[in-house]
């Protein structure tokens, strides 16, 4: 029986890049039923909303969420989407995979690591924002419990043994933010002793930082806070290439939404140029959480081919196709 995914086309290049990535899932023999819904600009030209009701019911209908770049209007009130929903549907845990591909412009050749981000509690969360009446001062807060340090802890190290790496180091500012960071890294801690067979490490944000440029083939799987795993994320991409490169995956108990990481590139958008393989990378995280390794797998394969090769890659991974060249490219090998 064929399984429902919802999907969000998005904005800007986002209906670009979903279009490729439906394309090769149809290819690779996926089966799915797609149910597609609004989100972002796009829907709020047409309901009013940002995040319409209907489209929160289709995700909360279907297990998986195939989501393109979104944009929040900046300086309007509007809260972020992707915050929204992760606090709707409490996606606790966001999965960032980088991985080298040979073909890349990126500066090294040997990496693989995953950060795992608590998506919900922490500065990120945007809780207690106060800006006083005459503009002087500002406030926010930042909230970490126990239950969700532990949760995301615990994810890491499972995703570890899973996926059979060797590796979790817990990243914070425990030596400065004593309390939050504090409580962040005693459970961390906690959590290492019931894993004897993974290697634990604990690290400074500011150092991981500094290591992450210099050695980051030392890095396995990183841990980690809301704001920390965000700016740490995106600095990972940097590191293979760029955002374009780059994958995530928002995880709940019920409901689980994959993404491309980057914006919505509106300058570029409906011109064919743009470079789908953060979503189509997105779309595999995707097929692995449903349980379907073999398409998976393939869809991988044929990817890393295409751009090790240079076949009709796009121009920011120094080739000359455009989104439907590149796409064919992988349907080809497919």
């Amino acid at each position: 029986m064929s399984t429902t995914i919802t999907v969000i086309p998005g904005d800007g290049i986002g209906p670009d890049i979903i279009d490729a990535t439906l394309k090769i899932l149809d290819k690779a023999g996926c089966d799915f039923n797609y149910e597609f819904a609004d989100a972002g600009l796009a829907a709020l030209e047409k309901t009013g909303e940002l995040l319409p009701q209907a489209t929160l019911d289709a995700i909360a209908r279907n297990k998986a969420t195939l989501k393109g770049p979104l944009t929040t209007p900046v300086g309007e009130g509007f809260t972020s989407i992707n915050v929204s929903l992760r606090k709707q549907f409490n996606l606790y845990a966001n999965v960032r995979p980088v991985k080298s591909f040979k073909g890349t412009k990126a500066r090294y050749e040997d990496i693989d690591i995953v950060t795992v981000r608590e998506n919900t509690e922490g500065m990120y969360s945007g809780l207690g924002q106060v800006v006083s009446e005459d503009g002087s001062e500002a406030q926010a807060m930042s909230k970490i419990t126990r239950a969700g340090a532990e949760r995301i802890v615990r994810f890491a190290y499972e995703l570890a043994r899973r996926e059979g790496r060797k590796k979790v180091t817990a990243v914070h500012k425990a030596n400065i933010l004593k309390s939050t960071s504090g409580l962040f890294l005693k459970v961390a801690r906690e959590v290492a002793a019931e894993y004897p067979d993974i290697q634990s490490d604990e690290m400074i944000v500011d150092a991981v930082c500094m290591k992450l440029v210099m050695n980051p083939e030392q890095f396995d799987v990183i841990v980690t806070t809301n704001l920390f795993g965000d700016i740490l994320s995106d600095l990972c991409a940097g590191l293979v290439g760029g955002l374009g490169m780059a994958p995530g995956a928002n995880i709940g108990e019920k409901s689980a939404i994959f993404e491309a990481v980057h914006g919505s590139a509106p300058d570029i958008a409906g011109q064919n140029l743009a470079n789908p393989t953060s979503v189509i990378l997105a779309a595999i995280q995707m097929l692995e959480y449903l349980g379907m390794q073999e398409q998976a797998k393939r869809i991988l394969t044929a990817v890393t081919d295409v751009i090790a090769t240079g076949d009709r890659t796009t121009r920011d991974l120094g080739g000359n196709g455009g989104t439907t060249d590149f796409t064919q490219a992988v349907i080809d090998r497919l």
